[in-house]
């Protein structure tokens, strides 16, 4: 295991939303990262007990297995992962690699559920019967400022910050699942309404710029951020992480570094298993 002095030497998983290549790897490397960046989808083959092993954590900053080069009405059509990924996948949860979630990455894999339950929440888009009950598809509001509270100031990845934090980044309306081994560690504070989010489903199937559909669930679930285990993995879902502006926000940069940090050590090893024992 690394210890705190130490690089962490991190694999990146990217491609599928746009961002700042540059300014993503400087953040990274100011909280402390010595980071491969590979994108999809070569990254699929890759993720695996044998490839990761030299690796402290996976970072995911990818949107996988959607296809939105579909006929417009089929938007996004939902691609199935390759074998060699689902095993592999499996096979690093099982081992308790650490895994950390950010932004857009609870969009990826739609058409495998068990990636969404790893992570603990999903992005839709397309409307979803989850947990047999109807859910609408999700909504975003990009550059919104905001304030996020920090919903528990003694667990080590939020260590050290203040009890809140001013943020200006893309919000999401999305679906998190009701399970008791979800972990928040950051709330929305601001009052944002439904009316102001644009549908995913819309956008993407380009009707009306994305307006005119509300959320029945936007709001009722105010998690940004929150830690499960994910089988014997620790792993973090960070719902901010959109901008050039949230890299460089000296705040997010302690919660990410922290958040990396804690999945690549021995306390969330131990911190998992104490909860699959519960």
């Amino acid at each position: 295991m690394i210890r705190k002095e130490e690089h962490i030497e991190l694999f990146v998983v990217t491609k599928g939303h746009a961002f700042s290549r540059d300014k993503l790897e400087a953040m990274l490397r100011a909280v402390g990262c010595e980071p491969t960046m590979v994108d999809q989808p070569a990254a699929t083959v890759l993720l695996n007990p044998e490839h990761m092993r030299r690796y402290d954590a996976i970072l995911f900053y990818d949107m996988p297995g959607l296809d939105f080069r579909a006929p417009v009405a089929q938007r996004p059509a939902f691609v199935e992962p390759p074998a060699c990924f689902t095993a592999g996948f499996e096979a690093l949860m099982h081992e308790g690699k650490g895994m950390v979630m950010l932004h857009h990455a609870i969009a990826g894999w739609p058409a495998w559920p068990p990636y969404a339950r790893a992570i603990g929440g999903q992005f839709l888009y397309r409307d979803a019967v989850i947990e047999g009950k109807p859910r609408a598809s999700s909504g975003y509001l990009g550059d919104v400022a905001y304030t996020a509270r920090i919903a528990d100031p003694t667990h080590p990845v939020t260590a050290g910050l203040p009890n809140r934090i001013a943020l200006v980044d893309e919000l999401y309306a999305q679906h998190v699942f009701d399970d008791p081994a979800i972990h928040p560690l950051l709330y929305l504070e601001t009052d944002i309404t439904p009316e102001r989010f644009y549908s995913a489903r819309r956008a993407v199937q380009r009707l009306a710029d994305g307006k005119g559909e509300p959320w029945p669930a936007a709001g009722a679930n105010r998690v940004l951020a929150w830690a499960k285990p994910a089988g014997n993995s620790p792993l973090v879902y960070i719902q901010p992480g959109d901008s050039e502006a949230t890299y460089a926000n000296a705040q997010y940069r302690q919660l990410l570094g922290n958040a990396l940090r804690w999945v690549s050590g021995p306390d969330a090893q131990n911190w998992v298993q104490a909860r699959i024992a519960v």
